[in-house]
């Protein structure tokens, strides 16, 4: 687990390095752009929270979307990962990561039922918290250690193994760079993909072949991605 750790902060730490350039941790990118990794982890969570079913006026028994629920834990895990690579080397950050997990008193059900609905602020308690955190404008140690801890209990409560997040951040950091490879800053890219959003078509090539490796996946995307 600790290189698996360690491989992702360093994953991160390239993928911000190739997209943002040299001085990212000082807070700017190469274009002059601010970078707050924290309102990041707020958006994040907001689009999470999007995926269950809270709505009062609007689709009130749709459940919930726990295959997304899951890409947007990784997608705030990239952010939180960002976060503390401003203060810690790739080694420090995996060390610290590892003595901050923690669990969650809260489970989010695989088969959501109508009578769960009336459970969704209890479900939704362990992200808005996350977001409450990600709000407050300090970075001392101690916050830190509540912010990535608070981001694992999520995990947890999603039902996500570390091997889970781990796969599923390797495959998610390939498409975040294939995107910038491709135009995602210039906003050429196209995001759709016969009909489906390019996060899907990823989690398809995840369903179907769980060991695909990076550069496999590169491959693959570069394939679908000619054809359109």
């Amino acid at each position: 687990m600790k290189e698996k750790m360690v491989e992702m902060f360093k994953l991160q730490e390239k993928l911000n390095d190739d997209t943002n350039g040299a001085n990212w941790r000082e807070g700017v990118t190469k274009q002059g752009k601010v970078i707050n990794w924290k309102r990041c982890i707020v958006m994040e969570s907001a689009e999470l929270i999007d995926s269950f079913c809270w709505k009062h006026w609007k689709n009130i028994t749709c459940g919930i979307d726990l295959e997304n629920i899951k890409i947007e834990m990784v997608d705030i895990w990239h952010f939180v990962m960002s976060y503390i690579l401003r203060f810690k080397s790739s080694e420090d950050a995996a060390e610290f990561v590892f003595s901050v997990m923690r669990k969650s008193n809260i489970k989010i059900p695989k088969g959501w039922s109508n009578a769960d609905n009336s459970r969704i602020d209890e479900f939704l308690e362990p992200f808005e918290t996350l977001m409450a955190l990600a709000l407050i404008k300090t970075d001392d140690e101690a916050y830190q250690e509540e912010l990535v801890g608070q981001f694992w209990e999520c995990v947890d409560a999603v039902g996500m193994s570390f091997d889970e997040v781990y796969k599923l951040y390797i495959c998610k950091n390939a498409l975040n760079q294939f995107r910038q490879q491709h135009g995602y800053k210039e906003g050429t890219y196209k995001k759709i993909w016969n009909g489906k959003e390019d996060n899907v078509v990823m989690q398809e090539i995840l369903n179907s072949d769980s060991e695909v490796s990076y550069e496999k996946l590169l491959g693959l995307l570069e394939d679908i991605y000619a054809t359109l």
